[in-house]
């Protein structure tokens, strides 16, 4: 897949061997534009950058409010888990979700750096394969409130080759 960012293009290799709703689920949703205009709405330095709130962080929608992005997700029903055994590793990208582990729906994280805290416990679906210096230049977030970015970068489009 391709996510296009204000800086470049990042390449991504999806995963549906071992996420496959997941899987499902981003190429359903990034296909049919609802991505697009989509908010990072929590980066945090040192850690990952999150997106994905097709609800509530789409920048082009009458819809937005940035001070409920991360709060949304799409119509669609949220997913069962299907934690795996990949690592959260720099360029691994993982489903948000909330302590409900079959609660993840559309928003999901770039990881900057390792993160060994979160595997087994969040779904890895994909990896960056390309273009990882695009993901580093995302304007990283409040560490003051908990990653929350005021004027955040936003998916210029994410789509199938």
């Amino acid at each position: 897949m391709i996510l296009k960012l204000k800086d470049g293009e990042v390449k991504i290799e999806l995963f549906p061997d071992v996420a496959p709703g997941h899987v499902k689920r981003i190429k359903e949703l990034a296909n049919s534009g609802k991505y697009n205009g989509v908010v990072f709405h929590r980066v945090i330095d040192g850690f990952m950058a999150q997106t994905g709130d097709v609800q509530f962080g789409n920048s082009d929608s009458k819809e937005f409010n940035l001070s409920r992005a991360g709060m949304g997700g799409s119509d669609l029903p949220d997913l069962k888990a299907e934690f795996n055994n990949l690592p959260h590793e720099r360029g691994t990208l993982s489903m948000a979700r909330s302590q409900n582990p079959d609660s993840a729906n559309s928003q999901f994280f770039i990881c900057f750096q390792p993160a060994p805290f979160l595997d087994r416990q969040y779904t890895v679906f994909g990896k960056v394969i390309s273009g990882m210096e695009f993901v580093d230049k995302i304007k990283r977030g409040d560490s003051n409130n908990n990653g929350a970015v005021t004027d955040p970068d936003k998916i210029i489009f994410f789509k199938s080759e």
